[in-house]
Protein backbone atom coordinates (compact mmCIF):
# COMPACT_ATOMS: atom_id res chain seq x y z
CA UNK A 1 0.00 0.00 0.00
CA UNK A 2 3.02 2.51 0.76
CA UNK A 3 3.75 2.51 -3.29
CA UNK A 4 0.33 3.01 -3.96
CA UNK A 5 0.50 5.87 -1.34
CA UNK A 6 3.81 7.25 -3.04
CA UNK A 7 2.10 7.24 -6.77
CA UNK A 8 -0.73 8.67 -5.71
CA UNK A 9 1.25 11.29 -4.16
CA UNK A 10 3.41 11.73 -7.07
CA UNK A 11 0.09 12.16 -10.01
CA UNK A 12 -1.77 14.71 -7.24
CA UNK A 13 1.31 16.79 -7.53
CA UNK A 14 1.46 16.48 -11.34
CA UNK A 15 -0.58 19.19 -12.56
CA UNK A 16 -1.43 18.02 -15.66
CA UNK A 17 -3.00 14.87 -14.24
CA UNK A 18 -4.27 17.22 -11.51
CA UNK A 19 -6.37 18.88 -13.68
CA UNK A 20 -8.07 16.24 -15.94
CA UNK A 21 -7.95 13.17 -12.98
CA UNK A 22 -9.24 12.50 -9.64
CA UNK A 23 -7.03 9.81 -7.78
CA UNK A 24 -7.52 7.50 -5.20
CA UNK A 25 -5.95 4.21 -3.35
CA UNK A 26 -8.62 1.80 -2.96
CA UNK A 27 -8.00 -1.33 -0.27
CA UNK A 28 -8.97 -2.36 2.64
CA UNK A 29 -7.56 -2.76 5.95
CA UNK A 30 -6.05 -6.50 7.01
CA UNK A 31 -8.43 -8.46 9.58
CA UNK A 32 -6.60 -9.25 12.78
CA UNK A 33 -3.82 -12.16 11.81
CA UNK A 34 -4.18 -11.05 7.89
CA UNK A 35 -0.66 -9.37 6.15
CA UNK A 36 -2.45 -7.46 4.22
CA UNK A 37 -5.51 -6.53 2.06
CA UNK A 38 -6.00 -9.28 -1.01
CA UNK A 39 -6.22 -6.22 -3.47
CA UNK A 40 -5.00 -2.61 -3.43
CA UNK A 41 -5.01 -0.12 -6.27
CA UNK A 42 -4.78 3.29 -7.31
CA UNK A 43 -8.27 4.35 -9.44
CA UNK A 44 -8.09 7.71 -11.46
CA UNK A 45 -11.69 9.24 -12.70
CA UNK A 46 -10.76 10.99 -15.62
CA UNK A 47 -12.60 14.02 -17.25
CA UNK A 48 -12.93 14.61 -20.82
CA UNK A 49 -9.52 16.96 -21.26
CA UNK A 50 -7.46 13.68 -20.18
CA UNK A 51 -4.59 12.95 -21.53
CA UNK A 52 -3.07 9.52 -21.33
CA UNK A 53 0.31 11.02 -22.04
CA UNK A 54 0.27 12.79 -18.81
CA UNK A 55 -0.14 10.51 -17.06
CA UNK A 56 1.78 7.78 -18.51
CA UNK A 57 4.76 10.35 -18.39
CA UNK A 58 3.81 10.70 -14.70
CA UNK A 59 4.19 6.96 -13.95
CA UNK A 60 7.26 6.70 -15.93
CA UNK A 61 9.02 9.49 -13.99
CA UNK A 62 7.55 8.10 -10.73
CA UNK A 63 8.61 4.78 -11.16
CA UNK A 64 12.42 5.98 -12.13
CA UNK A 65 12.18 7.26 -8.51
CA UNK A 66 11.74 3.95 -7.14
CA UNK A 67 14.48 1.70 -5.75
CA UNK A 68 13.35 -1.12 -7.60
CA UNK A 69 10.80 -0.14 -10.23
CA UNK A 70 7.69 -2.67 -10.30
CA UNK A 71 5.67 -4.11 -13.26
CA UNK A 72 2.84 -2.03 -12.90
CA UNK A 73 -0.85 -2.85 -14.40
CA UNK A 74 -3.43 -0.35 -16.27
CA UNK A 75 -6.55 -1.93 -15.97
CA UNK A 76 -8.89 0.35 -18.20
CA UNK A 77 -12.37 -1.60 -18.97
CA UNK A 78 -11.77 -4.67 -19.98
CA UNK A 79 -8.37 -4.07 -21.12
CA UNK A 80 -4.98 -4.96 -19.11
CA UNK A 81 -2.00 -2.90 -19.97
CA UNK A 82 1.54 -3.40 -18.61
CA UNK A 83 4.30 -1.23 -17.75
CA UNK A 84 7.46 -2.69 -17.13
CA UNK A 85 10.57 -1.34 -18.13
CA UNK A 86 9.28 1.94 -18.96
CA UNK A 87 11.56 2.51 -22.82
CA UNK A 88 10.53 5.00 -25.25
CA UNK A 89 8.81 1.89 -27.04
CA UNK A 90 7.05 1.02 -24.48
CA UNK A 91 5.53 4.45 -23.17
CA UNK A 92 3.91 5.12 -26.52
CA UNK A 93 2.50 1.19 -26.98
CA UNK A 94 0.66 2.13 -23.74
CA UNK A 95 0.16 5.82 -24.45
CA UNK A 96 -1.72 4.14 -27.96
CA UNK A 97 -3.61 1.43 -26.28
CA UNK A 98 -5.24 4.00 -23.17
CA UNK A 99 -5.70 6.44 -26.13
CA UNK A 100 -7.35 3.48 -28.52
CA UNK A 101 -9.20 2.16 -25.55
CA UNK A 102 -10.69 5.62 -25.15
CA UNK A 103 -11.85 6.33 -28.81
CA UNK A 104 -13.47 2.96 -28.24
CA UNK A 105 -15.18 3.79 -25.15
CA UNK A 106 -16.83 7.28 -26.84
CA UNK A 107 -17.92 5.22 -30.11
CA UNK A 108 -20.30 3.21 -28.06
Amino acid sequence: MGELRSLQGWLRSDPDVRRSAAVDVRGSAPRPGEMGTTLDMLQLVTENGWSSASFVLALVAWRRTRPQPSRVEIRRGNSVIVLTEGSEEEIQRVIRALDADRDEDEGQ
